[in-house]
């Protein structure tokens, strides 16, 4: 999992794009660690988000948004009847199953970066009253609205996870660093 992103080792704007994506989703992914999926459900706050939910969010929402650039259907159609189910796990969705899932959206998004012919193609954002009508947006866009997307999801993830334990993000990479060997 990347932990920091060494500005020698990204080499061009697709790297370093794709760089501090997987450093968000780590931080994402570094919130469940040591948790059972009860743990990782349960809503600690006010708030309706728990870790296992906001896992489940980050990644149909990566896929969805790769889908819409390539111009085709996403894995995951959500609407008025199964919205509430974006931010929870149903039936036999696990943490290791959404983690998973995860690591094969990331794949593949990075595959579609690294070879779409310039961060400058477009495509049109969707049809929905809070993005403007008849914009479209560049692959470059698409990256830097996946690493915001992520990014924000992980810091609610940490105030999540110290309220579930009292475990901070820097306990959960040292852990992490722990369990990769150093």
């Amino acid at each position: 999992m990347v932990m920091h992103v060494r500005a020698e080792e990204t080499v061009d704007e697709r790297g370093a794009l794709l760089a501090f994506l997987a450093e968000q989703r780590g931080g994402l992914r570094r919130s469940v660690l040591g948790l059972t999926d009860e743990q990782a459900s349960s809503r600690p706050s006010a708030s309706e988000l728990s870790l296992a939910g906001l896992l489940k969010h980050v990644a149909e929402v990566e896929q969805w948004w790769v889908a819409k650039a390539r111009g085709e259907e996403p894995a995951v159609r959500r609407d008025q009847s199964n919205w509430h189910e974006c931010f929870t796990l149903v039936r036999d969705e696990t943490v290791e199953s959404q983690l998973a899932y995860w690591e094969k959206v990331a794949a593949e998004t990075e595959s579609f970066l690294r070879t779409v012919p310039s961060l400058d193609d477009t495509f049109e954002l969707p049809n929905e009253p809070w993005f403007p009508p008849n914009e479209r947006v560049s692959m470059r866009w698409l990256a830097l609205h996946l690493i915001r997307e992520t990014a924000r999801h992980a810091g609610h993830a940490d105030v999540i996870r110290e309220s579930l334990d009292g475990a901070t993000a820097f306990e959960l990479v040292a852990k992490a660093q722990g369990a990769n060997g150093g």
